[in-house]
């Protein structure tokens, strides 16, 4: 009897053995296929300054959208925080490890990533820029090169904003500046256009230039002091919405709507919700999902042996009250 029994237990914990057995190798392989992307296809991956920012999921979105047309497998992956330039280096170094066919990167500091990238270059991986350009001069220092730059003219949107400002003001009054990442390639190549259009109208007069680092609630902390010290600020540009809508907010608290002229960049939707409202005037836009399919469109085609041109330019344009198309997904 006391065999039969012991018999018994030991096929019953055999059997329960061979399910967790089971259970773990379907746990293990189902995580390795959402981790890994299949094989039927080449690899492309998109590495992005974060996702915390609709303009960056806009671009996510681009590209999956042609990824799916051209039979890619696309890996998207961003840092937590735009600043975070080391984090996006390790991302590039594993997926060199991984050896995709191509990297598309929206580089989170100009210079800092460069090292990076040589590396991609040296293991045959190709290298397209996106949105924000590379340092030239050190990349070429390092013995880098990129396949193309796809992107639009920041330069040129920032001097569309001043003019703006400048004209929604009659060529009067005083104007604040919420920079991005001091140094970083974008925010100054805005800041040098807006600066262009800006600093030869004698009673324009700048009375603060800070940065935000990009983000809302620092955008918030930034504009709220200024208007401490400076309440009579007629004119606000911002380098990026996420700055211009935390200032929006600042501008609310101190009941001061609509008496700043508030001017963002990028047109994400939560800026074109306010712009719709009155309480932003414009943003450049830059139409981030067509970088995004671009990027994958052109990384195709290098992986198939086809040249590509070094510069893909995408449309820049101002967004304000008069020519924002009503969108019932924006809530409008």
């Amino acid at each position: 009897m006391i065999n039969v029994k012991n018999t018994l237990l030991m096929k019953k914990i055999s059997y329960i053995t061979v399910i967790l057995i089971f259970g773990l190798f379907f746990f293990s392989t189902s995580c390795q296929r959402s981790e890994k992307p299949s094989e039927s296809g080449p690899v492309v991956a998109l590495v992005l300054k974060t996702l915390n920012n609709p303009f960056f999921i806009d671009m996510q979105r681009g590209a999956e959208d042609a990824a799916k047309q051209l039979g890619i497998n696309l890996i998207v992956q961003a840092a937590e925080r735009e600043v975070d330039v080391e984090k996006q280096m390790q991302i590039i170094e594993n997926l060199i490890q991984r050896k995709v066919a191509a990297i598309c990167v929206t580089p989170s500091g100009s210079k800092e990533i460069v090292p990076a990238l040589v590396k991609a270059n040296r293991t045959g991986i190709h290298v397209l820029i996106v949105d924000t350009r590379v340092d030239a001069a050190t990349l070429t220092e390092a013995g880098g090169y990129m396949a193309t730059f796809i992107g639009s003219d920041n330069v040129e949107g920032g001097r569309i904003a001043g003019k703006f400002i400048v004209d929604k003001l009659n060529s009067s009054g005083k104007i604040v500046i919420l920079e991005g990442i001091p140094g970083h390639e974008t925010g100054d190549a805005r800041l040098i256009g807006f600066h262009q259009a800006v600093d030869s109208i004698p009673r324009i007069e700048i009375v603060a230039s800070q940065t935000a680092n990009w983000e809302r609630d620092q955008g918030y902390n930034v504009f709220q002091n200024i208007l401490q010290s400076h309440p009579g600020v007629q004119g606000l540009f911002a380098c990026n919405d996420m700055m211009a809508l935390g200032a929006v907010e600042a501008i609310a608290a101190a009941g001061k709507t609509g008496e700043i002229i508030v001017v963002g960049f990028d047109a994400i939707d939560d800026a074109r919700i306010a712009i719709r409202q009155g309480t932003m005037n414009g943003s450049v836009a830059q139409h981030p999902y067509e970088m995004g399919k671009q990027a994958v469109v052109y990384a195709h085609r290098l992986i198939i042996g086809q040249k590509i041109p070094d510069y893909i330019p995408v449309q820049i344009e101002l967004i304000t009250r008069n020519n924002l198309v009503p969108d019932s997904s924006l809530g409008e």
